[in-house]
């Protein structure tokens, strides 16, 4: 989900590869998913954030679960509209994407954004799938059995999850269903 934000000086902060991975079942899933849902922030370093505001940036994004990415436009700085988060992705790529094209889509300045800081697990090193820190979740609570599928938007941190008679289909419907522009749900974990 992309948000637009405005960092304050009370910084009040308003409030993904997963489609290119085979398709797993869910024991080979649990292994490979992280457990809980600390992150871990790489903030760039950009000439234009001044004074602690990397800081401040690390600070926050680290509030935001993972997949994630921020996007600033380097003429308007930090504390414009035109910071854009993009969180809960089920990659940082499909993230980065999704933040600059928001913060593009409202910058004043003829310079592109740029990327400030991505989020990821904490303890994060490549693995056969990832999702979203709230696909997971719901896998580790929820997800079970035979006759069970968790189909994904790689574009988007969207998922849906199905158990049952045709479940693969029905897990990609649910995806679907919560889609607005993408149209990219595929089944990522089967039993």
């Amino acid at each position: 989900m992309q948000l637009n934000l405005v960092l304050s000086a009370a910084l009040v902060f308003c409030c993904a590869q997963a489609g290119n991975a085979d398709v797993v079942t869910g024991k080979a899933a649990k292994k490979a998913l992280f457990a809980g849902n600390a992150v871990a922030v790489q903030v760039m370093k950009q000439s234009f954030l001044v004074d602690n505001q990397a800081e401040i940036l690390g600070s926050v994004a680290g509030q935001q679960p993972y997949y994630g990415a921020i996007a600033v436009s380097p003429k308007e700085g930090l504390m414009s509209e035109a910071t854009v988060a993009a969180a809960n992705y089920h990659s940082v790529e499909a993230a980065s994407v999704a933040a600059l094209a928001g913060c593009d889509a409202v910058r004043k300045g003829d310079a592109p954004c740029v990327i400030v800081a991505s989020i990821r697990p904490k303890g994060w090193e490549a693995r056969s799938i990832q999702m979203s820190a709230d696909a997971t979740a719901a896998f580790r609570k929820d997800y079970g059995g035979k006759g069970a599928a968790l189909a994904v938007s790689a574009a988007t941190g969207t998922w849906g999850m199905a158990k049952g008679e045709n479940a693969g289909e029905a897990a990609v419907a649910a995806c679907a269903a919560k889609l607005v522009a993408a149209n990219d749900c595929t089944v990522l974990i089967a039993n």
